[in-house]
């Protein structure tokens, strides 16, 4: 990567990027109701919690990670001998993955991808679901980029919600980053957009607050339907 993120407008001035430059937070989500979410900086940069291993323990590799952040899924998974490559739009991101052992591409999921129709698992962690503002969209799209036995790994929002919105990040002091199309998807929500998709919800579980679900082509799985 030769562009110098620390001299560029987004680097400075965006929330997010400064709270992946600085490895902590708070940042925070801004709905475009007001709504504020606070953002996990803190375990994007740390091992992977429990929660965490759940997801790993089912992921058969090749593995993409969409959203990746600074990596700390796809790490895990290439410590392991899984082959796992992350994906994330915000350079800061996809920079830090790499300086910390990762393997990444600074691209949009929506983006030419290496790959394509091979992968066996897709992650869509951390709330990653709300990528583009368009759930179906972006389920259709990793539906594209799967084998036809690969696997969708999705985290939702804890709560039975289904909304989309215009976000922004926003740190402590009320400073805002560019607005960015965003959603909410909860457990019955998902399960919907599945269906319109024909996909399967193959497996499903909690830990603690966070709640995820698994999702393959109907046609090529036995899980429940």
């Amino acid at each position: 990567m030769t562009t110098d993120e620390d001299d560029s407008p987004c680097a400075n001035g965006d929330p997010y990027a400064l709270a992946l430059r600085a490895g902590r937070g708070p940042v925070y989500l801004r709905l475009a109701d007001g709504c504020r979410i606070r953002m996990p900086v803190h375990r994007w940069y740390a091992h992977p919690t429990e929660a965490d291993e759940s997801v790993l323990g089912r992921c058969v590799g090749p593995v993409l990670d969409v959203g990746c952040g600074p990596g700390r899924l796809c790490r895990a998974l290439l410590s392991r001998g899984v082959f796992a490559l992350g994906v994330d739009v915000t350079p800061r991101a996809a920079a830090h993955a790499i300086a910390r052992g990762g393997i990444a591409l600074c691209r949009s999921v929506f983006d030419r991808l290496p790959a394509e129709g091979g992968w066996q698992t897709v992650l869509l962690i951390d709330g990653n679901i709300g990528i583009g503002g368009d759930p179906r969209a972006l389920l259709a799209r990793c539906i594209q980029l799967t084998a036809p036995t690969g696997l969708l790994l999705v985290e939702v929002d804890p709560d039975e919600v289904e909304e989309r919105c215009t976000a922004r990040f926003e740190d402590l002091h009320g400073r805002e980053g560019p607005p960015f199309p965003w959603a909410r998807l909860g457990a019955p929500a998902l399960h919907r957009v599945a269906e319109s998709l024909a996909l399967s919800v193959t497996d499903q579980w909690r830990y603690g607050h966070r709640r995820f679900l698994v999702l393959g082509r109907r046609d090529s799985t036995s899980g429940p339907r």
